[in-house]
């Protein structure tokens, strides 16, 4: 007996002494806890039920310069269904109701929606997608619907939302207006266009929230206040007229439609700001309807073909090696250099002509045999010319993905002995639509080159956060002498040369047609195709906008592929539209100018309503709208009959006066 019962004290001292130790072990892990790893454990509770929650800035707008909107963010909302959550007996209930309420906003029948929802429930689908896309009226709608009306815990609805970004006027100068987002296949941002460029201005600053985690995976805000409040974004005002924007979309569309082309641009810019006015920039899907696609005026480097010779001339003049009145001899319509022909569009040439009158019908003989007779001791002069209009260089738009310039140079490794002849007429050079705009247009503004501008301020509210104003790339490309002698070639052009089909007595324009094969002597699907360009501006003696349209790959099945018949009809729409629907804003002068006769008319009227009458006034021959207005000041209820002047009066002069009395007058 005693041998067992030190047994068992054996076995409590065991326990007791397994006790103690597990004791001192939870004191340490106690410890430690508490202040070894405190930090840590505390941090970990505090991520799992406090959290900062964003909260998103408003995004600024876009707006043209006519305070039209180009781009807004608006909520999309998303609504799915938690079959799994309703009761039994409150989803029968209400089921029937909802689905017929479904169509009324989504237009599917009843029973498609009732046969959705049933199968939703036994699949145990909580996550059923009822509808997406939808406005805030539709989901204020919707979210209204029996059974939806009990709410997420009750009724199983779940809601989402996101902000999206609008264009209310549509596709038209989408590319422009651009967009930038998250690819969520690489989460990288990505963005084209004036919501890219400017978006730190747009986007704003996110704000802050702290919130703490509470019953059923809800969060409740710790504070009242945010802990960062958000920034709303600026508003950007562009300079895209929605009217004129209108216009050269359209125009650009019909031709682009008629020629059945692969694509093309246009730009309209306003000459002494350099405001982009409109810009259209249309590609052929394969559905053969046109979008939207690569912003070409600004990205598409291509050879010029006959805009160029304005370079040429503008050289020439500049350097007085030759003048417009300097004749050539265009030698049958065909040239040779080192065994290659330079030929006219005109078969059999044009005989003996003037510099000039080569520019007007766009003889490449005559330019080429201007450019290389003078500059082929010395062809860098020629090549420096082009470096100091500009076009050697990116416009340094606020856009990526300007296009690059390629002008040769003597001894770069493709410089050879065709190369200045051949870019005599836009050949081995390439540059971009707006590069060559640009370099119309300070012709137009007479010697003055202006960097395009796509935006002129930022706002916030009515207060200007930053102004644009115009940059001035070149104060002086050339002389005005030679500007002089450059508008009166370009204005003869559409009068008298290869734009002769777009004259029009109703409104002057000057320009220069091109047409150029690209891609000359490559073959395949990326082989050679013409194409058609008209650069100039409007009025011709007073001009307020550039332009500029391109067409690429006009079908030439067509039987015309010219820069005057293909690309000139557009540059011609856009003129007439403006000059004859635009709006007048001529100013009324002298509107502050006295008139005696009104002044009498007043002063009598005045006189009369000062005198504190206390009998009826003789009104004959008093303005009906001053009798009537004089009358009622007395106190008395006047009918008239007629218009005009006072010719009989009911109540006669002198009369005593009752207060609410009726008088009746007859106008002559």
């Amino acid at each position: 007996m005693a041998v067992d019962d030190k047994h068992i004290s054996y076995r409590i001292y065991l326990v007791a002494v397994f006790i103690f130790l597990m004791a001192i072990a939870i004191v340490v892990k106690l410890t430690n806890i508490q202040w070894v790893e405190g930090d840590y454990y505390r941090k970990l509770a505090k991520q799992r039920t406090v959290r900062n929650f964003v909260i998103p800035a408003n995004k600024g707008n876009i707006y043209s310069a006519d305070g039209s909107l180009l781009a807004t963010s608006v909520p999309n909302y998303e609504i799915r269904f938690d079959a799994k959550t309703p009761k039994t007996e409150t989803f029968e209930k209400y089921v029937k109701a909802l689905s017929d309420s479904l169509v009324t906003v989504l237009g599917k029948s009843g029973s498609y929606f009732e046969k959705e929802l049933r199968k939703a429930r036994t699949n145990k689908n909580r996550y059923y997608l009822v509808a997406r896309n939808l406005s805030y009226t539709e989901y204020v709608k919707i979210k209204g619907f029996p059974l939806f009306n009990l709410g997420a815990f009750k009724g199983g609805i779940i809601i989402e939302q996101e902000t999206v970004r609008k264009h209310p006027i549509g596709k038209i100068a989408e590319r422009t207006i651009g967009y930038d987002r998250i690819d969520p296949a690489t989460g990288i941002e990505v963005g084209k266009g004036i919501e890219w460029a400017f978006k730190s201005y747009l986007n704003g600053k996110d704000g802050k929230i702290l919130k703490q985690k509470i019953a059923k995976g809800q969060w409740k805000p710790i504070r009242d206040v945010n802990e960062v409040d958000p920034q709303d974004g600026f508003d950007v005002i562009s300079t895209i007229d929605v009217f004129i924007q209108d216009i050269a979309h359209h125009a650009l569309l019909k031709q682009l439609e008629t020629y059945e082309a692969d694509h093309g641009c246009v730009v309209v810019m306003e000459t002494e700001t350099g405001h982009v006015k409109a810009i259209s920039n249309l590609g052929r899907g394969e559905d053969g309807s046109y979008y939207e696609t690569t912003n070409y005026a600004i990205a598409e480097s291509h050879e010029p073909g006959s805009t160029f010779k304005l370079v040429d001339l503008m050289a020439i003049l500049e350097d007085k090696v030759a003048d417009t009145s300097t004749v050539y001899d265009t030698h049958g319509g065909e040239i040779r250099y080192y065994g290659r022909a330079v030929r006219d569009s005109h078969r059999g040439g044009y005989g003996k002509i003037s510099l000039a009158r080569g520019f007007e019908v766009s003889s490449n003989t005559v330019m080429v045999q201007a450019v290389y007779d003078n500059y082929k001791n010395n062809p860098s002069k020629f090549v420096d010319h082009i470096k100091n209009f500009g076009l050697h260089k990116t416009l340094g738009l606020h856009f990526k993905g300007e296009g690059r310039a390629i002008i040769p140079h003597p001894g770069d490794k493709n410089w050879s002995g065709v190369s200045l002849p051949w870019m005599a007429f836009g050949y081995s050079v390439s540059v971009t639509p707006m590069q060559t705009l640009t370099f119309y247009n300070s012709v137009a503004n007479n010697g003055v080159m202006v960097k395009p501008q796509f935006v002129s301020e930022i706002k916030e509210w009515n207060k200007t956060i930053k102004k644009f104003d115009v940059e001035v790339i070149n104060p002086k490309v050339c002389s005005e002498e030679t500007v002089k002698k450059l508008k009166a070639v370009m204005l003869n052009v559409v009068k008298r040369g290869t734009g002769a089909k777009l004259y029009s007595k109703d409104f002057s324009m000057a320009g220069k047609t091109g047409t150029v094969q690209v891609n000359y002597g490559k073959a395949g699907k990326e082989g050679m195709y013409y194409a058609s360009s008209f650069v100039g501006y409007f009025p011709a003696d007073h001009p307020k906008y550039s332009c500029i349209v391109v067409v690429h790959k006009p079908n030439t099945a067509k039987n015309n592929y010219y820069g005057a018949d293909v690309a000139g009809p557009v540059f011609k729409r856009i003129a007439q539209k403006i000059f004859t629907d635009a709006p007048s804003t001529n100013k009324i002068k002298k509107l502050d100018s006295r008139i005696p006769k009104q002044d009498n008319s007043y002063n009598e009227y005045y006189a009369k309503a000062e005198k504190k009458v206390k009998q009826i006034p003789d009104l004959k021959g008093m303005p009906g709208m001053d009798a009537i207005a004089l009358l009622e000041n007395l106190g008395l209820k006047v009918k008239v009959n007629g218009v005009g002047k006072v010719k009989k009066q009911s109540l006669q002069a002198g009369q005593n006066i009752s207060k609410n009395e009726t008088i009746v007058l007859e106008l002559s």
